[in-house]
């Protein structure tokens, strides 16, 4: 997170998808970061990521 409470996005760089292991990708516009491998979007919440797929949506 960044000091003005946003997400940064050089925290790509540790996070990974808590189902498939794999890479995230940051979408500024819906807040989110996408998992395309397992189809769901994280939000993420004053800056910090909600990695809980209980808090996911699926992508259309």
């Amino acid at each position: 997170m960044k000091e003005d409470g946003t997400f940064d996005p050089r925290m790509l760089e540790a996070l990974v998808c808590p189902i498939t292991q794999n890479r995230l990708d940051w979408n500024a516009e819906t807040q989110e970061l996408i998992s395309k491998s397992a189809n769901l979007a994280f939000p993420v919440r004053n800056g910090i990521p909600v990695m809980l797929v209980s808090e996911a949506r699926e992508l259309d």
